[in-house]
């Protein structure tokens, strides 16, 4: 080192100190892809993105060769340091010249590459990766070596490299992604995707109509109440049943009903029943995510939930299912959530007794309890444990409720007060 000059070994030094800065920025670089990303442009056969992806499919490797590299060159720049410093100072240049090398290093091969690199780590990681490829071939062995210590280290403590996360996302981790898209993804598609990840969370109870308002016909009724009923159905198809609801012969498409009604010889309750298709039943509990599937794969549109005991409990259709994925539709018959809550000029709301509890949660921001009753009446009456006679001012889950109407033992109509409206707007 007597015999290199003063000159070239500053040269020498800064060229180190631009090589470490490399090292630095590629390290930070590559470790803040957005790896959904780069496997997006690998699979449209971008170069970098391939040579990225390939680098990274072995980090343990991609990590030792950085460091080998990265220490390799400060240790070097220390002691060229060093050398400068006495040259210049004596023996006080070895404090001045590890002083001053910290700082550099610091500033200028840590902290500034590092940050440009977190701003744009596509550019700086494929640009980067053209030469870690080279000397990942070049210093192979090396890696190889260091990495078989390191792993063997690792291996005495219990850790497996081999047991990389393979970067599959669970359902909530998909959540957030998709709550953060931002602009990326409308804010409608957005609520949608979302929709169809909460689908494994909610059964069919949770949006059956329920028993006690499903559309039906008693075959056992006379003639004219049967086809009085038929030609002012609202529905597109009506559960036939004998005297109970739980004794289910078909379901009769209404458009089938009208083309025998064209024959008056073929309209007859034998032949009604004749043209009823089969009842398609669904158990309790059942996800909506899975009964999507099992309306497709038996071509089913519409069926009836029975529990265990096979009591029919409610009602679910094709369409239901739909809705609570895209929104409501306008050609539904039954009363949407907008039907059902009236907003009074004070603040308060007046909302039906029927009104589904996570529709209202969905809609108004609230958080009532959905592990229990399914309506804001079963709600109600699971609180007071009894059935009101008369208007009870109560309080449910921190919301100030009063109740307004109430006929055939349901609570028919019930006024929110705003005091808890304003906290959870």
């Amino acid at each position: 080192m007597d015999d290199i000059s003063t000159g070239i070994l500053f040269s020498l030094l800064i060229l180190l100190l631009v090589i470490s800065g490399y090292f630095s920025g590629s390290e930070t670089g590559m470790m803040a892809l957005n790896r959904y990303k780069l496997r997006h442009l690998a699979n449209q056969g971008h170069r970098g993105a391939k040579r990225v992806e390939k680098l990274l499919s072995r980090p343990d490797r991609l990590i030792g060769l950085i460091l080998i590299g990265n220490n390799l060159v400060n240790i070097l720049a220390s002691a060229i340091a060093t050398i400068l410093g006495m040259r210049l100072y004596g023996d006080m240049g070895v404090a001045i010249a590890t002083g001053a090398l910290t700082l550099v290093v610091l500033v200028f091969s840590e902290v500034t590459p590092k940050t440009l690199a977190a701003l744009y780590p596509e550019r700086v990681s494929y640009t980067s990766s053209v030469l870690l490829q080279i000397l990942m071939k070049l210093l192979y062995p090396l890696v190889w070596f260091v990495n078989g210590i390191t792993n063997g280290f690792l291996l005495l403590l219990g850790l497996k490299v081999d047991n990389v996360h393979d970067g599959k996302l669970s359902s909530d981790e998909l959540r957030t992604v998709v709550n953060e898209a931002g602009g990326l993804i409308p804010r409608r598609h957005q609520d949608m995707l979302l929709s169809i990840l909460d689908l494994e969370n909610v059964t069919v109870e949770d949006l059956m109509v329920p028993r006690n308002e499903i559309a039906g016909i008693n075959v056992n009724d006379d003639w004219k109440s049967i086809v009085r009923q038929l030609s002012h159905s609202a529905h597109g198809r009506i559960v036939l049943y004998r005297d109970n609801i739980d004794e289910v012969v078909g379901m009769l498409r209404v458009r089938e009903a009208y083309r025998l009604m064209m024959d008056k010889n073929d309209f007859s309750k034998e032949n009604l029943l004749r043209a009823a298709d089969e009842v398609y039943f669904i158990p309790e509990g059942t996800p909506l995510n899975v009964q999507l599937l099992k309306f497709q794969r038996n071509k089913q549109r519409i069926g009836l939930i029975v529990d265990e005991y096979g009591d029919i409990q409610g009602l679910i259709t094709l369409e239901d299912i739909l809705e609570e994925i895209v929104g409501e539709f306008t050609t539904s018959i039954s009363p949407t959530l907008a039907e059902e809550i009236t907003p009074q000029n004070d603040g308060s709301l007046l909302i039906e007794g029927s009104a589904n509890i996570r529709d209202l949660n969905k809609s108004l921001n609230w958080v009532l309890p959905t592990d229990g009753p399914r309506t804001l009446n079963g709600l109600i009456l699971e609180h007071l444990e009894d059935i009101p006679e008369n208007r009870v001012s109560i309080r449910v889950a921190g919301y100030k409720m009063e109740i307004m109407e109430i006929s055939d033992n349901m609570i028919k109509l019930v006024r929110v007060l705003p005091s808890r409206l304003k906290k959870t707007g």
